[in-house]
């Protein structure tokens, strides 16, 4: 027990090393932008502007950095945990069948539509709640998070249901800092090819600064089209690996509800508000529209009365808002797909390889 105990938290510390590691190449990567080029290199109102650019992009990183690291990832409520009763028959039936037919009855009231592999209703075993639709367990982090992406190690947290806006302007925000960098240094890095830069400790700081910024928006920029191309397509990492299962089978775009209103479900109705990280998506990540339901086959509309009279009188709020989508898929750039799909294979290794997730 002590020895597990003293592995779990060395597991914790050593995860704090990729987060440590951004943070100390940026606080660098300001130290060597403010002080050895600013104001040393630049005219006065040159380095007023450029200042006042550079600390509007270092401000909105470390604003979506700060959030995406420290957001908790978002956990299924109450509803979908077992009550006492259910609980206690679901232990003590030994047959597998039988214990299958209690989630299901369980499940009636809720809205749930997708399943496991072998078609039963998702049941997290660790965490004992019925996991909504495109809820998964991390290991890492040790609970089941809502609309899990993957486990990050760069921000040492679950990317999910609740930080998943962060992590994109994360991103985003990162290759802005990277591309202003590389932009406003890159005259200074070519007197550096051509020996016309004064020996000193800023002419170092000026070469790592250009190939460092390079490096990080290459890499940021695949990353990033990647989460653009999933975002548009309403999946998450974990379900463009395995496609999530429904009644009728598996189904890639299950959740896909068209673009405008995929992007909606992540950055919200307010469109003044798509840049700032503050949460503005939409729901509360229990429920998900689907991309077509028929009524005969609806289960949540035929038990529309029974959650309706579950949900009264919660302190949780509302779960599932009643509305089904039916829009034809619309297109997107072909070109652009191409080149995201090329990495998805590299991507999903990489995932694989940080994540450990339950996909039952």
């Amino acid at each position: 027990m002590a020895l597990s105990r003293g592995l779990r938290f060395c597991q914790r510390v050593f995860s704090w090393i990729p987060v440590l590691i951004i943070t100390s190449v940026v606080l660098w990567s300001y130290y060597a932008y403010v002080f050895e080029l600013c104001l040393c290199k630049y005219a006065v109102f040159i380095v007023l502007a450029y200042l006042l650019v550079f600390h509007v992009c270092f401000v909105m990183f470390s604003w979506t950095y700060w959030k995406s690291i420290f957001t908790p990832p978002a956990s299924p409520c109450k509803k979908f945990q077992l009550s006492y009763s259910d609980k206690e028959r679901y232990e003590l039936e030994e047959r597998p069948d039988a214990q299958k037919q209690i989630l299901a009855e369980i499940a009636k009231k809720l809205p749930i539509f997708s399943r496991a592999q072998s078609g039963a209703i998702r049941f997290c075993d660790r965490c004992q709640v019925l996991k909504p639709d495109r809820c998964h367990h991390c290991s890492v982090c040790e609970t089941c998070v809502l609309k899990m992406d993957h486990h990050c190690p760069w921000v040492n947290n679950c990317v999910g249901f609740s930080n998943y806006k962060f992590f994109l302007l994360f991103l985003s925000y990162s290759m802005v800092y990277c591309v202003f960098i590389a932009a406003t240094v890159f005259q200074y890095f070519l007197k550096f090819w051509g020996g016309d830069l004064n020996n000193g400790p800023a002419k170092f700081h000026v070469l790592f600064l250009m190939f460092v910024a390079l490096m990080f928006f290459v890499s940021l920029m695949f990353l990033f089209s990647y989460h653009c191309w999933l975002v548009s397509k309403n999946r998450s990492t974990l379900e463009a690996f395995s496609a999530p299962v429904f009644v009728g089978g598996p189904d890639r775009n299950g959740f896909n509800v068209g673009m405008h209103r995929n992007l909606e479900q992540v950055f919200g109705e307010n469109r003044r508000l798509w840049l700032l990280p503050i949460f503005t998506g939409q729901g509360n990540g229990h429920y998900f529209p689907l991309k077509s339901l028929n009524e005969s086959h609806n289960p949540l509309l035929a038990n529309d009365e029974m959650w309706e009279e579950s949900d009264e009188g919660s302190d949780e709020g509302s779960i599932g808002e009643h509305f089904f989508v039916s829009s034809p898929l619309e297109s997107f750039l072909k070109m652009f797909n191409c080149l995201v799909l090329s990495l998805v294979p590299y991507y999903h290794l990489v995932v694989r390889s940080n994540t450990s997730a339950d996909q039952q």
